[in-house]
């Protein structure tokens, strides 16, 4: 058995199964004292190719925040971004918006931001993300292993609002450890309104160097290998039993 934990925290699966596995595949160097003595490789989670091959985004003449919750949505990221659109046009920003609302959400979000005239556009599911990621200066998102494996991949800055409910609070681990290493902000899903997202994205689009250095450090956690690591790890696992069950065999005979 190989296991591959993606999260700073193991789930319980992979926590009682661990004890049984030949290897155990982290995403985090953190992750590894998690199994105790089990043998560990920090490989990171695999993502699509296409998120490595982001280019970094020239600054424009806006500033441009892609707010995702998944393809179902969020529904405290709506909120906020619906709170925010006032308080953007108030202030005469020069922000421009991307909403991915998931479907049930999008009529109704699609209506008052056609009615708001603030810049941008809402959708209910992005079939391109890594697209959607190379138009944007900002991402603000969960904080699941999904979500932040891509980030790091293509290099981008974040605003992170871990999911409460996660088992564990495992995406509030994986939003402190990137926020503790500069690689993202953390705001908490009870913290998160419209006020506080203008004040973030504000704040961050008048300190271009925070962003950049935001952008450097979230690289460092992007393993671009991930897949073939995973990969050569199974061969490795599989033909050393193969090899043990040969030596059984001929000790048999």
């Amino acid at each position: 058995m190989v296991l591959l934990e993606p999260n700073v925290v193991p789930g319980l699966v992979n926590r009682w199964t661990g004890r049984f596995a030949a290897r155990i595949l982290v995403n985090f160097e953190a992750t590894a004292s998690a199994f105790g003595s089990r043998p560990t490789e920090v490989t990171g989670m695999p993502v699509r190719e296409g998120f490595f091959q982001v280019p970094p985004k020239p600054r424009g003449e806006w500033f441009d925040v892609l707010v995702t919750g998944g393809s179902q949505g969020s529904r405290t990221l709506n909120q906020a971004a619906r709170e925010s659109w006032p308080l953007f046009r108030q202030a005469n920003a020069r922000v421009r918006m991307v909403l991915q609302t998931g479907p049930a959400a999008y009529p109704e979000l699609a209506r008052e931001f056609e009615q708001s005239g603030m810049p941008g556009r809402v959708v209910p599911f992005l079939d391109d993300m890594p697209a959607a990621f190379a138009e944007a200066d900002l991402v603000v998102c969960r904080a699941g292993a999904g979500a932040v494996a891509e980030l790091a991949a293509a290099g981008k800055p974040a605003i992170l609002v871990p999911f409460p409910y996660a088992a564990d609070q495992h995406q509030l681990r994986n939003a402190e450890t990137l926020a503790r290493a500069g690689a993202a902000r953390l705001v908490e899903d009870r913290e998160m309104n419209g006020r506080r997202l203008f004040e973030e994205v504000t704040a961050l689009a008048a300190r271009p160097q925070e962003l950049e250095a935001m952008a450097r450090a979230v690289r460092r956690f992007a393993r671009p290998d991930a897949a073939r690591r995973a990969a050569a790890a199974l061969l490795e696992v599989a033909r050393s039993r193969r090899a043990v069950d040969r030596e059984q065999r001929e000790s048999k005979q």
